[in-house]
């Protein structure tokens, strides 16, 4: 295959997964916007926000994430090779692998969730600490079904059928959003908190089954079966690093946990909130180029010389289109985020303070959304390459960091400043931002030692800086002058002539063009 052609596969690819991740996070928007209509900023939410982190951790530490380091370069390259036989066999052993370890985990989770909850929330205490351990046990089984619907996808993504195994997650958020239409009207919050997690753990097993016929297309007769040979043995080496390596990144995540469990009420919620507007760039613009790369780079043949080639060509274009949008949507989140968080979530119990309280900590967040998209990207190199020990060495330190400037951002720092404390808030995204940043200049550094120096497009991204922060200026000037504040309409007021203004300027620049925009979001025939 030429590489031009290459190039053009890799588009339709990462269109195939920008698309599903699209559709899978609007609907999780939808859904939490309900969920902040029935809950605001209350104990109840950041009960739930909190006992949805600890089962997920399951999910995080041996879903997608895991699989697509360890497994799919070793099934991807044996596909490539017309080893098809060793491919399903492979997949088959890691099932069961799956099966028997989440099994054993989920029940040691029910068992120890008293002991979970005092090292994840400790500041929780009372009515708000047993709800959170009555949710956790619920919603650990679909923590293990999350990761059999990871597996799924990395069967699909090997064989290069991206969009179903993202946009699965919509029967998931549909099922949480069914249960709160259902039972928000009729229900406590601490009674409907408890059906919603109910419902989630449905949602899982429906993303889960609605994969698995297009798996057995692939894997028929599916035959679950353990056994140590060469390739099981390769990804259990490859998957423990890799383990690791997760792990102590979720251990970014559950310091917010921890420490926003000292904050006072709505913290956790406020970060949960502002997560989820996190990821929705992060996963649309840095998962879809990674996840649509990782495959392709596994399966690279050839010489060194050429495999380090390829690698270089691929990583430049990834980090060009990650750049492209990923740098206005950090602008957004600083200049218009007020607009943005009220136009998703100002409804029922969450009102203007928690628009303002959620667009401090999603300002926060922004610092290091660029350098976060662009790290997966250096990863998902190191893991094609089969190193999985350099990325985790590098997690640790930003870890650590992050633990480190989180306790000062978050705790005393507040004091000092003699303001709320639950303003720490915004001290835990804002250091996880700039150990993001350590990270990726140790990713960088490392691997243009590995493979040769890539590209650094400094003018590049200064340009997109420059226009996005002028977009940004003048979606502000729109806000200050719209004779209305329903959310409803001033978001797409402010938010479609901010983004119009941004692509029409690129365009006129020759940073990027409209047609390159449209083929990232349009799968290609």
């Amino acid at each position: 295959m030429s590489t031009q052609a290459k190039k053009g596969s890799t588009r339709t690819h990462a269109a195939a997964v920008g698309a599903g991740i699209l559709l899978s996070r609007l609907v999780g928007l939808v859904r939490d916007r309900i969920f902040a209509h029935y809950f605001g900023n209350s104990d109840a939410a950041d009960a739930f926000r909190a006992a949805f982190r600890i089962p997920n951790l399951l999910q995080n530490l041996f879903g997608e994430g895991v699989l697509s380091a360890s497994f799919i370069p070793v099934y991807a390259r044996l596909d490539a090779e017309g080893r098809h036989k060793e491919a399903s066999q492979l997949a088959e052993a890691i099932f069961a692998l799956l099966l028997l370890v989440t099994t054993v985990l989920v029940a040691a989770g029910i068992w120890a969730t008293p002991w979970l909850i005092d090292l994840i929330a400790p500041g929780f205490h009372g009515a708000k600490r047993q709800l959170c351990i009555r949710l956790v046990q619920i919603l650990f089984p679909g923590a293990a079904l999350l990761v059999f619907s990871a597996w799924c996808l990395g069967i699909l993504n090997s064989h290069r059928r991206f969009f179903l195994s993202y946009a699965a997650p919509v029967v998931w958020n549909a099922a949480m959003i069914t249960t709160l239409l259902w039972g928000g009207r009729h229900h406590a919050e601490q009674q409907l908190a408890i059906l919603l997690a109910i419902g989630s753990v449905t949602g899982s097993a429906l993303q889960f089954l609605v994969q698995l016929p297009r798996v057995l297309k692939f894997l028929w007769p599916l035959r679950l079966r353990l056994h140590a040979g060469e390739h099981v043995r390769t990804v259990s080496r490859n998957f423990f690093p890799v383990f690791v390596s997760r792990g102590v990144v979720q251990v970014s995540a559950y310091v917010d946990s921890v420490l926003g469990s000292f904050l006072g009420t709505g913290a956790v919620a406020a970060l949960g909130y502002a997560q989820t507007l996190y990821n929705l760039p992060f996963s649309l613009f840095g998962m879809a180029v990674s996840a649509a790369e990782l495959p392709a780079m596994s399966a690279e043949l050839g010489t060194t010389a050429e495999i380090a080639q390829a690698l270089r060509q691929r990583l430049t274009a990834g980090l060009q289109q990650i750049a492209f949008f990923v740098i206005p949507s950090a602008v957004a989140f600083v200049l218009l985020g007020d607009v943005i968080v009220a136009t998703i979530y100002r409804s029922g119990q969450f009102q203007h303070q928690d628009v303002m309280f959620v667009w401090v900590v999603l300002t926060g967040s922004s610092v290091g959304l660029l350098a976060s998209t662009s790290s997966r990207l250096y990863s998902s190199a190191f893991y094609a390459l089969r190193d999985t020990r350099t990325p985790l060495n590098f997690a640790v330190i930003r870890v650590a960091l992050t633990f480190a400037l989180g306790y000062l951002c978050a705790l005393p720092l507040p004091r000092l400043l003699g303001i709320s404390q639950r303003w720490g808030a915004a001290g835990l995204t804002f250091s996880a931002g700039l150990a993001a940043w350590l990270e990726y200049s140790l990713l960088r550094h490392a691997l243009h030692r590995t493979i040769g120096a890539i590209p650094s497009g400094i003018a590049r991204v200064a340009r997109l800086w420059i226009v996005a922060i002028g977009a940004g200026v003048a979606g502000y000037g729109i806000k200050r002058v719209l004779p209305f504040h329903n959310p409803l309409l001033v978001g797409p007021c402010v938010l479609l002539p901010y983004a119009g203004i941004y692509l029409a300027v690129t365009h006129w620049m020759g940073i990027a063009t409209l047609g390159a925009f449209s083929r990232f979001f349009l799968r290609r025939r």
